[in-house]
């Protein structure tokens, strides 16, 4: 290696590093609202769709900074070398931009409650329906927002039976079920709670299925100062198998891993 070449390295080094800083302060932002807002615990297990995120995060924070290192050369006009800087910059930014916004378009939207069972519900789950309008619809508190989780609610089938068994005729088909469209989403209330914790198995039932929950169990059940005999659950439909942690008002008080549907 030539002495200019060495020179030149070693001065790049400064510029990579800084590079290197910045780009982590933004990807822990970014990561920040992926796992603390879009997919808090344990809806990061329970949908996916942060995998690519990731991917996409570690690959822009480690090339940003080699860029600038094979770029920077301080012999190099002070406006060429912005010039490289900023194209670097951009690329950058439009790549963790795009990261975003696939996050933000696969995220959970609603954990719904469903007969015997809770599920939740992204964008995609409406089988590419616009339900905008009956999302902008529905009472302000059970819509989704930018920087907020997934909302908890009901869901209640219309009372007209006709329309009742078209939409489950439609669902038999491969369309979409009645926790697939929001007009019929209602709130998880207190009455709604008392009615599901009627349709919830006893969490001791869970427990002596799965023994080697008994740690998650407990430290869940410990932070609503609430004994096993007290608690209910309902599985959870998604990517894993989950279960939804309930009081005896049909409350739900967390959630923990495990096949709900195997337990009888």
């Amino acid at each position: 290696m030539t002495t200019a070449m060495s020179t030149r390295l070693r001065a790049a080094v400064l510029p990579a590093v800084i590079h290197l800083g910045l780009s982590l302060l933004v990807a822990f932002g970014s990561a920040l609202l992926v796992w603390g807002v879009w997919y808090p615990p344990p809806f990061d297990q329970l949908s996916g769709g942060a995998e690519l995120f990731l991917l996409i995060v570690v690959v822009d924070v480690v090339c940003g900074p080699v860029l600038t290192f094979v770029v920077y050369d301080r012999l190099k006009p002070r406006a060429e070398l912005v010039r490289d800087i900023s194209i670097i910059g951009i690329l950058q930014l439009a790549a963790l931009l795009y990261g975003l916004w696939t996050v933000a378009e696969a995220r959970p939207l609603y954990l719904v409650h469903e007969v015997e069972r809770f599920r939740v519900i992204t964008k995609a789950d409406y089988l590419g329906v616009d339900v905008t309008q009956a999302i902008a619809d529905l009472p302000s508190a059970l819509k989704p927002r930018l920087f907020s989780g997934p909302v908890l609610v009901g869901a209640r089938p219309p009372l007209d039976p006709k329309v009742r068994n078209e939409v489950l005729m439609e669902a038999l088909g491969g369309g979409r079920d009645f926790v697939q469209r929001p007009e019929y989403y209602v709130p998880y209330d207190d009455d709604y709670a008392l009615a599901v914790a009627s349709r919830a198995k006893p969490l001791t039932l869970f427990a002596q299925r799965f023994p080697d929950r008994a740690g998650d169990l407990q430290a869940l059940l410990k932070q609503h100062s609430l004994s096993p005999d007290n608690a209910l659950f309902l599985p959870v439909v998604h990517r894993q198998d989950w279960i939804a942690v309930l009081d005896a008002k049909g409350r739900v008080l967390g959630f923990v891993p495990g096949d709900g549907f195997s337990v009888r």
